[in-house]
């Protein structure tokens, strides 16, 4: 065997919960760091809708394939009584417009935009239907938003954080 063949195997009996205990723990090696994350999403949840929030967490964690956060923020959007219809439509709600207000159409637009900025940057056309929804402060909290789930989205990934295993509980 190879030495190629012999780390696709290992890497294959490796599991999940194997690979998070590899990994530090982000709050405990850099505890203001931390807190300074959790600051900076506090802030910017403020003022907007708690069932908003969950969707744009939702659909930036599937965008970012971060089952980690899929997992938490599917269940908070539960607990805040978020449909299982709803839930269910968010990585498809451009086909499934109905399910979704114009106001929440925008975000999910906008917040495709800003996860996947390296794609095409935050097209005008997407900034200003979100502009149209939301006044300069609502629009503002809700960039922060966009950039704080996509931040925890990459902390949760990069330190092999295992859907299921949320610690807020």
């Amino acid at each position: 065997m190879t030495t190629n063949t012999i780390d696709i195997n290992l890497a294959e009996t490796i599991t999940e919960a194997e690979v998070a205990r590899t990994r530090l723990d982000f709050a405990k090696s850099a505890p203001k760091v931390f807190r300074a994350i959790v600051g900076f999403d506090a802030a910017a949840r403020a003022g907007l809708d708690p069932a908003l929030v969950e969707l744009i967490q939702i659909r930036a964690s599937h965008l970012n394939h971060c089952a980690y956060c899929l997992h938490m923020h599917t269940n908070d959007a539960r607990k805040a009584g978020e449909s299982e219809d709803r839930l269910h439509m968010v990585a498809v709600w451009r086909e499934a417009r109905h399910f979704f207000t114009e106001k929440e159409q925008a975000a999910l637009a906008l917040t495709e935009a800003v996860t996947l900025v390296a794609d095409g940057g935050v097209p005008d056309e997407v900034y200003a239907q979100a502009a149209a929804h939301f006044d300069d402060e609502e629009l503002a909290h809700l960039l922060a938003l966009i950039m704080t789930i996509n931040t925890w989205n990459r902390v949760a990934l990069a330190t092999g954080k295992v859907a299921g295993t949320d610690e807020r509980r």
